[in-house]
Order: structure tokens, then sequence, then C-alpha cells
């Protein structure tokens, strides 16, 4: 008999989803008491694969507004959701008062199966701003050698002016950077160099080289990888069900990143909502 989901953990600020026999599948932090230059948003880590390996890197010392498993937008009119220095085309990336966060409100829907949470995007500071809503959903499965994990998000504009929400790329310049939407921080014994061909990125194309995956428009990529530690191997597909988007991807600070723009801006209307799809799922090799 294929085992169910319960809550192992239901503490303030912080969810432990896992299976009846006691193994954590993954632990959202909808609390988080991370430092503001990081942009605070809710956070999934750690996540582990079916075996109990962790999956996920939370506060990287190369990056650390990178939050595990977590959804962000670059820079929403300005704010910059996403952590860290702001790129801007005339002064390059600096430290700016620019940051926003993201708070919980108040769950919708409360099951070790599905998850629907309210929140709120502010500026940060003494004044927080709202600048958008957002209602965000995820559904934890339990599939053949692993696990799933659907991810909604549906941002609400309730302004009378558009939204518009850019990448460093669109909004500097910045070649190649535009990353924004869900990221995955992985975990850094993921991907190596040491040799093995079968540990490597794949997209749909078929293609492995990570300089073509990146920004190429694509229903899915997979990482095929073998964990530090246990060294065993783990598949980890991320798809957009519901078109193909221009992957961000870097192999050396492990990341997957589902951006919903690449070129130019991407624009909540006034007064309207944009819906964003995506699904990870956590298999054998």
């Amino acid at each position: 008999m294929m085992s169910a989901l319960k809550f192992l953990e239901s503490a303030p600020g912080a969810i432990r989803i896992g299976r009846d026999d006691g193994r954590v599948l993954w632990r959202y932090v909808f609390e988080p008491d991370t430092p503001a230059r990081e942009s605070s948003r809710p956070f999934v880590h750690p996540l582990y694969s079916i075996d109990g390996d962790v999956l996920t890197n939370w506060r990287p010392n190369d990056h650390p507004w990178h939050h595990g498993l977590s959804f962000t937008l670059t820079a929403v009119n300005g704010i910059n959701f996403w952590g860290g220095p702001s790129h801007r085309a005339e002064d390059s990336y600096k430290w700016r008062d620019d940051h926003g966060v993201q708070c919980h409100v108040d769950w919708l829907e409360r099951s070790p199966e599905r998850l629907v949470e309210k929140l709120e995007w502010r500026r940060a500071g003494a004044d927080g701003e709202l600048v958008l809503g957002e209602e965000r959903t995820m559904v934890t499965r339990l599939i053949d050698d692993g696990w799933s994990l659907d991810w909604k998000s549906r941002l609400q504009n309730s302004a009378d002016e558009d939204l518009v929400c850019h990448n460093y790329h669109s909004l500097g310049g910045l070649e190649g950077s535009h990353y924004s939407g869900l990221q995955f921080r992985g975990a850094r014994g993921l991907l190596d160099e040491h040799g093995d061909e079968t540990v490597r990125m794949v997209g749909a194309s078929g293609e492995s080289d990570i300089a073509a995956l990146h920004g190429q428009k694509a229903d899915w990529v997979e990482w095929h990888a073998q964990t530090d530690g246990s060294l065993r191997r783990v598949r980890l597909r991320f798809e957009s069900p519901d078109q193909p988007i221009p992957w961000f991807l870097r192999r050396d600070n492990p990341l997957v990143a589902f951006p919903p723009h690449r070129e130019g801006p991407w624009v909540i209307p006034a007064g309207g909502s944009r819906e964003l799809s995506h699904r990870l799922s956590f298999t054998r090799m």
C-alpha cells in the first residue's frame, strides 16, 4: 500500500509535510525572519528526495538571497523582490533602499495534500506600501519512485495603474540576466564536473549543454544528479505546464528559475491578474 501524506510539523511560522511513515518531503517557512536586504519571502527548505537526500540550498554564501525554493519577481514597479543588490544600466549593481517583502496573510486551505495561501507583496520598511496580492496553491503528490509539487501563483493587481515587472536584462540591458519567477537553488552536490556524462542538465530538445539550454524556450528541463554522501541518483524535473518558457539556468551555483519573460517587461494590468503554473518532481534514477 502506498504511503499517505501527513503534517509532520505545524509550528508557528512553518509546516513540514511528509509521508505517514515519518519520512519528510519538504518544509515550508511561511513567516521567515530573513534580512530585509534579501527581500524576505516564504520559502521551502529543506526539500528532500524520496530517499531523504537534501536537494535545496538556503542562503548560500555566494547569493544569500537565494532561499531554497521560493517564488518572486526581480523588480515590480522598480521594487526589488528578488533580493541582493539591484542592477541599473547607469551604475551596475549597487545596494539600494528598494527592497520588497512578501507577507503571509492567511490560509484559505490547509491539508498535507493541498495548501492555499493568501499573501501580500509590500515595499519593505515603515510604510509597507501594498504592491500586489497573491493566491498561492501548492499540491503535493506521491508518484512512482518519488513525489511531485505543483505550485500555482495567481497575482492580483488591485491598483488603478499597471504593474510593470522587469528582470535585469529587460530593465538595464544586463545580458542573460532574465532570472525571475519560481526559483530552485539546488544543493551544491547536484551537479559537478567529475566526468560522468549521466550527471547533467537536459532539456526538452535533448540538448545538455548549459549554454544552449539557458534562455531556450521549452516545456521542461531536468537535472540528472548524484547526491553527496549517499551517492544516490535522483532526477529533478521542472515543468511549465501552460506554455514554454525561457529557462534561467546556472550550473556552478546550481539554480533553475521559471522566468515568465525574457527580453521585455511583463505587465500585470490595472485591476487585473496573471497566473503562473509550475510543476516539480523528484524521482529515483
